[in-house]
């Protein structure tokens, strides 16, 4: 079984908005630190999102006042909320999970932000 699957990408027009989803089917999910990445072609994955598992956030500048990250334990799945869509935000994003030793990946959901 997959541990994380993301969902929820697809094609939006700039100044549009996406919710991504990432549903977890790993044991005490309220415990891990999650956190939401991008990757585009021949740049390195970056965060673009995280979340504690007591719920404080934090973002980069770039995406900071624009991108809203959410978890619902009780249905083991993390959001992101994208509003404001920009074509620099055209990548494919990816979920994590951390906990101890334990670190998970998505397949990844392709954003693609085009008029």
């Amino acid at each position: 079984q997959v541990p994380l699957v993301e969902s929820g990408g697809g094609l939006v027009q700039p100044g549009g908005s996406l919710r991504l989803s990432c549903a977890a089917s790993i044991s005490a999910f309220s415990s891990y630190h999650m956190g939401w990445y991008r990757q585009t072609p021949g740049k390195q994955r970056e965060l673009v999102a995280h979340i504690t598992s007591g719920g404080i956030t934090n973002y980069p500048n770039s995406v900071k006042d624009r991108f809203t990250i959410s978890r619902d334990n009780a249905k083991n799945t993390m959001y992101l909320q994208m509003n404001s869509l920009k074509p620099e935000d055209t990548a494919v994003y990816y979920c994590n999970a951390q906990f101890l030793m334990y670190d998970y990946w998505g397949q990844g959901t392709q954003v693609t932000v085009s008029s």
